[in-house]
């Protein structure tokens, strides 16, 4: 009996409760740097779920590393368990019936991770495989899938779960300075999950197959992303360099066309593109390199500015969004993209 590959099952997202547009952060917090008010507004962002701290007497957040961290822990767990408990509706299962655990983050350190603080407090058995995928930064969500991904196939029937935590907000400063107007006009708070199985006998779920990953490291852009200490502020923070866009556009066709070459396929055979929302300048250096087109990235785009760049979990937010429309037929297939740290350009292959 030939063993099918492992399939997504199902997906499920989850943000905090409040919402902000990108005006009323600038008035929140009084952001005086014309420049960087302009930020905010061409961003093509409309808004973003945000966890944001009480103001000073100046307007300014007030949150220490510790209360930084803390956040990161507090809605890890909350939102995680928002997202997981969407994926697993209607499939029949709960978290005891999850043999594998991944949990994918950049926006938070903890020891324990969270794979064990999900386990404890979600019902999840205490036999459950795990692993915890921390610090890759935007890209992570497809380096967690890999190993779920090959996991499942190596134990066809059993139930893999990766789950992406990014609370994004957990990584600002504040300050009216162009770097770091650059995140804090960008990023935003939300939490995937995707159910992954591969069965021994075809079954009727209508579910992608994942047939493949290729990945493309640019080590000469390796410090174009960048998480470091910031002494004057007294915490971590977040650093994107301005080139950004050009230096991942560059390289995006490298892996996408090995990808696809070892398949026997070219970018007119795919139906459907979930890239990551790493921001408009990035989607249009991608749809540039590649030549794919602006309805080929319409679920990235409109991910990008309901919801702002979520970090790991965005790609599954776009293919939330792709389920939803159900424009999907048997047999299409897919690529799904993320850029991160590193400089690193991350893809995979769906059919369905």
């Amino acid at each position: 009996m030939t063993m099918e590959r492992a399939r997504l099952l199902s997906v499920g997202t989850s943000n905090p409760p409040d919402y902000y547009t990108q005006q009323d952060i600038i008035d929140r917090y009084r952001v005086a740097n014309p420049a960087v008010r302009s930020m905010f507004r061409a961003s093509h962002i409309k808004g973003r779920y945000l966890v944001l701290p009480p103001r000073d007497d100046e307007g300014r957040p007030t949150e220490s590393q510790a209360q930084l961290l803390e956040k990161h822990r507090r809605w890890s767990l909350t939102l995680g368990a928002a997202a997981i408990e969407k994926a697993l509706a209607g499939t029949g299962l709960t978290t005891a019936d999850i043999d594998y655990l991944c949990c994918v983050t950049s926006t938070g350190f903890m020891l324990p991770g969270l794979t064990a603080m999900f386990i404890r407090h979600l019902g999840f058995r205490v036999d459950c495989s795990r692993a915890d995928i921390v610090g890759m930064g935007c890209n992570a969500g497809l380096n967690g899938l890999n190993p779920v991904v090959s996991w499942a196939q190596s134990n066809p029937g059993k139930n893999a779960l990766m789950v992406c935590c990014e609370i994004n907000s957990a990584l600002y400063v504040y300050d009216d300075s162009i770097d770091t107007g650059v995140v804090n006009s960008l990023f935003g708070d939300g939490c995937a999950a995707v159910l992954v199985r591969a069965d021994e006998t075809d079954e009727p779920a209508f579910a992608p197959r994942v047939l493949g990953f290729e990945s493309h490291l640019i080590p000469d852009a390796w410090d174009a992303m960048i998480y470091r200490w910031q002494e004057a502020h007294g915490k971590f923070s977040f650093g994107l360099a301005r080139d950004v866009p050009y230096v991942l556009g560059l390289h995006a066709d490298i892996p996408v066309t090995d990808l696809l070459h070892r398949h026997g396929l070219h970018v007119r055979d795919i139906s459907h593109w979930l890239v990551h929302s790493g921001g408009k300048k990035v989607i249009d250096a991608i749809k540039y390199t590649v030549g794919i087109t602006a309805h080929d990235v319409r679920h990235t785009t409109g991910v990008l500015a309901d919801y702002g760049n979520l970090g790991s979990g965005s790609f599954l937010f776009s293919l939330q969004r792709l389920l939803d429309e159900r424009v999907v037929r048997r047999g299409d297939y897919g690529v799904m993209m993320t850029m991160g740290p590193g400089s690193t350009v991350e893809t995979a292959l769906l059919r369905w």
